[in-house]
């Protein structure tokens, strides 16, 4: 064989090889949180109301998509974690934990996470003046007014399936905003939570393994909200 044919087959040899196409997204990302789990929901702009939600796993130093679905954001679109505000319709975007899940509905079969089962007296506080702000409360805290909570039990085809998400969650700020969830899409954008058809909810939850902590992350495809910054 000449040398110019033996020089051109290693050539498109290492061709074959090479990875094909962009870096997945977790690989551009600052933080993925340190796990093998990650979740992305990216919008194309602040001002989208709709985007993709993408599960992802660690596997042999590299990340691999595990599903993929179409998701909702805020009705006003999306917003820098750390400088949202209450009642704004924006979904806040960062890096979040996932403490739980829960639902109204029985946890899916292959159910990992901690599922905690709503009941007619649950409620989500979210009174800026109340001891339990942005925590599940059951019964209602006395000093949290029904009117400024959520009765979780009262929205039956969106908290079906949900997960909580850590935004101004550990610490919270009083007026940040609370009850930010992951959970199946209603008729519409959301009030500033993430969303999805039911059965990507159902696959999530069945995905999802805390000794694998997974960690989701929001923002847009550019931008100072920009996903790959958080």
């Amino acid at each position: 064989m000449r040398l110019g044919a033996a020089v051109f087959l290693v050539s498109a040899s290492l061709l074959t090889l090479a990875p094909s196409g962009p870096p997945a997204l977790p690989e551009r990302m600052a933080d993925t949180g340190g796990g093998t789990q990650l979740i992305t929901a990216q919008a194309s702009r602040p001002s989208s109301t709709t985007g993709t939600l993408t599960w992802w796993n660690r596997r042999d130093g590299r990340w691999v998509k595990a599903g993929s679905s179409a998701a909702r954001f805020g009705a006003k679109g999306l917003v820098e974690g750390g400088s949202r505000r209450q009642g704004t319709n924006t979904t806040p975007t960062g890096l979040y934990d996932l403490p739980y899940a829960f639902g109204i509905k029985a946890a899916p079969a292959g159910t990992k996470v901690p599922y905690r089962r709503v009941h007619q007296n649950s409620w989500w506080c979210q009174d800026n003046d109340s001891r339990a702000y942005n925590r599940w409360t059951e019964p209602r805290a006395a000093d949290c007014r029904a009117a400024e909570s959520e009765h979780l039990i009262s929205y039956g085809t969106q908290y079906a399936y949900a997960l909580v998400i850590g935004f101004n969650y550990e610490r919270p700020v009083r007026g940040r905003g609370a009850g930010i969830f992951l959970h199946v899409n209603g008729r519409g954008a959301t009030a500033g939570c993430v969303s999805v058809p039911r059965d990507a909810m159902q696959r999530i939850l069945d995905w999802a393994d805390p000794a694998r902590r997974p960690h989701l992350a929001i923002g847009t495809a550019s931008g100072p909200t920009s996903i790959v910054r958080y």
